[in-house]
This record gives structure tokens, sequence and C-alpha cells, in this order.
């Protein structure tokens, strides 16, 4: 894709006043791609982003096949060895790096980290890279992060985007980046998906997870739901283990595939090792209504890692938990919950016709519990009582879940 001369002397002219940040659309070759419209657009810095020095960067809009108002967006994270604009072109061909495909009634927002030097969507951290890693770690969000959550607020507004219905996804060391960026930002995320992201470092100080802990004076939005999928012989897939357990004990809802795929990017074939990848709905997450997070699943298969990384079999983590709304209101809160059967999934995994789990619902609108306040819950002919942890969390352990939808109803 070429930039116009006329383009660039506007940008020139544009960089040098940065404190008047506003992407600016430049003309290329291309205006279309897969029948549907292409903007492509580049800006300078923004100086509350902390970047040392000034810098240039491109990101491309994709528009629906059927243009409206109030439509979702789909913000997409490309790998190491791609830039934005070799991203976009990977949309030309099934098979080629799929998450980077959007559907054609989303928006699709695809933004750069290749073209400045050290500008990864992890910062920079990786365990193969002991260096960066010292140097990025910590809570601190990356200048990388914040250029990335501005021009997703910017897209929002510029395309009276649906701000319920935004979406995250990477592949490789975007994966990485789609678990650290927008774990963070649930605010601004409904749901996130990682395809082999390419280490759990980036989320890990990002979240302060173990063995560090989140500090006083910062508040963690609710997180979006989150889904995962990683190859066990996959060298980048380390430490997926601690990520699984932090996300666990956080209550964090976590949808993990995983199976000897290695570090692929083509669905079918990965499919072909684990055909559950893209049976959850992720898509249908709207930030502004409640969500089940799953944990301690009695029918969740055993982890291959740290020890177990020739393991061939193909495995999951609450991959058949469902959920869906019924109320939200201030004086109680209804959900009902279920197992996706095996005629729905067509899968190669035994799916359970009943299992246990200890279910936490969040992102409540309406229905609060102050900390440390007792509540009431029944589900189906089981009652009982509790309190909210201290941070106002409502969770009821040890539920039988079945394929059968039963309410679960949590009143004061």
């Amino acid at each position: 894709m070429k930039i116009t001369s006329i383009a660039l002397l506007l940008f020139a002219s544009f960089s040098l006043r940065a404190e008047e940040w506003a992407p600016i659309p430049v003309q290329t070759k291309d205006s279309t791609i897969n029948g549907r419209a292409m903007e492509t657009f580049q800006h300078g810095v923004k100086p509350e982003w902390g970047y040392a020095a000034p810098q240039q960067d491109s990101f491309v809009v994709v528009h629906p096949t059927t243009e409206r108002k109030n439509a979702p967006l789909y913000v997409v994270l490309h790998s190491a060895g791609h830039d934005v604009f070799s991203c976009v072109a990977c949309t030309k061909t099934v098979g080629n790096h799929d998450i980077y495909r959007s559907p054609d009634d989303h928006y699709a927002l695809y933004v750069d980290c290749r073209k400045n030097k050290g500008d990864w969507w992890w910062g920079g951290m990786h365990l193969k890279d002991a260096g960066l890693t010292a140097k990025n770690s910590g809570g601190d969000p990356m200048p990388v992060e914040k250029r990335v959550m501005d021009t997703v607020r910017w897209a929002i507004t510029k395309y009276g985007i649906d701000p319920n219905r935004v979406y995250l996804c990477g592949n490789s060391m975007g994966g990485s980046g789609t678990l650290g960026i927008g774990m963070r930002h649930g605010d601004v995320f409904a749901a996130i998906k990682a395809n082999v992201p390419a280490g759990i470092e980036h989320v890990s100080n990002r979240m302060y997870f173990p063995p560090q802990s989140v500090p006083e004076n910062v508040k963690l939005p609710e997180p979006p739901v989150c889904v995962d999928y990683s190859g066990q012989n996959d060298g980048w897939s380390a430490g997926h283990e601690r990520f699984v357990k932090a996300m666990n004990d956080r209550k964090y809802a976590l949808y993990f595939y995983w199976g000897p795929f290695g570090h692929a990017n083509n669905s079918a074939q990965i499919m072909k090792v684990n055909d559950q990848i893209d049976s959850f709905d992720w898509l249908g997450v709207k930030k502004n209504e409640p969500y089940a997070a799953f944990t301690n699943a009695s029918c969740n298969s055993k982890l291959p890692w740290p020890d177990d990384l020739k393991n061939a079999e193909a495995g999951q983590v609450n991959a058949f938990f469902r959920w869906k709304n019924i109320s939200d209101s201030a004086e109680k809160l209804e959900m009902s919950l279920f197992l996706a059967s095996a005629a729905d999934l067509k899968t190669k995994f035994t799916v359970p016709t009943e299992a246990t789990a200890d279910v936490t619902p969040r992102r409540l609108q309406h229905f609060q519990i102050k900390p440390g306040s007792a509540f009431k819950w029944t589900f189906g002919t089981a009652k009982g009582e509790g309190k909210a942890d201290a941070h106002g969390l409502i969770t009821i352990a040890g539920l039988k879940i079945s394929s059968a939808p039963v309410t679960l109803k949590i009143s004061n």
C-alpha cells in the first residue's frame, strides 16, 4: 500500500503538532478488501503515552458489508511476523491467520506495532529476553497499550460503535497483547480471544498475578470473558499452568483449549486437533450484561503444563458451560446455567451431561452486594446462603449443572 505524496506532506506537517493528536486518512492503492470498504489512517503520538521519541503509526479500519450505526467492533493485534498491512492482507485467504478475519457485520480495527523498534504489544516481555522482561515488568501500561486504547476509543466515537460490543483478539505476539492489554480493560472490551499467545508474562504482570498482588491503590475493572487456545508442544505456551490457576483463583471467566497443534494459525487445521476452539460464542458477550464465571469445574481436563508437554491429547477448561441472563435488578439476579449438548457441539470430546462448578456472577449492572454482606440463593431444588467476599463478589460453590437449563436466583 503506497501513500500519496500529498498525504505524506500533510502527515509530516501534522506529526510536528502531536499535542493535537487526531488520525488523518491517507490515500492507498486499495480501498476495499473482501468486498468491504477499507480506510487507512496515520497519526503522531500523544505526550501522555510516554514514548521516548516521536514516532508515526498507522492503522486500518475495515467497514461492515452493510454500513450501519451501532455495529460491533473487532480489534486485531498482529503477530511479530506481520505489520498492520500484511495482517489485513491475510484476511483475503481463508486459513491464513483466521483470527484476523472479522465477521462481515462488524467494523474491524487493525493496529500496528511493527514499524517502530521495540514497540511490541507486550512491551518486549517474553521469557527469551530477560533484559526486556526486567525493563518492562510490573503493572504499569507500556506506551503501546495507551496508544492502542486511545485508538480503540477514537474508533468507537468515529464510527458510532456499540460500546457494549467491542472485542479484542490476536495471534502469537498479538495473542500475548490480547491477554495483557485486554484483561486489564474490561471497561472497554466485552470479551477477548487469544490464538496461541506468545507468552503469559505480559498478562501476569498487568494483572498482578502471583507472586505479585494487586496494590491497594489499584482498582481493576471487571475483566472481559477470556478465550485462549494454545499448543502444549509450542514453546511459547510455557507457563500456562500459572495463568490458568491465577484466572481460576481470581474467579475470572476463562474458556481454555489446547492440543498438540504447535504455534498454528489455521483454524481448520487446529480444529482437527481440538474441535472446540470456536465453540463458545465470544462475540455474543455484551459489556452491559452479567456473565457467569465457572471455576473448579469437575469436567476440566488435566493440564499438560508444566511436566507433560509430550502429551498428545486435546483438552479444555470450562468448554461446556453456558449461561443465559434472565433478570438483573436491584432486588435480585437471575441467570440460567447449563451445559452445551454433544449434539450442539459436534465434538470428539466426551461431553458430560452433568458437572459441578463454582459459579461467580460478574459484571452485574444493577444487583449489588456490599463486601462481606449476606445473600440468599436458589438453584432448582438446591438453596443456601452466603457472604460476598472482600470485593463484593458472590460465589456459590459446587453447583450441579446439567444439559437441562436451571435458573440461579440470588437475592439479599
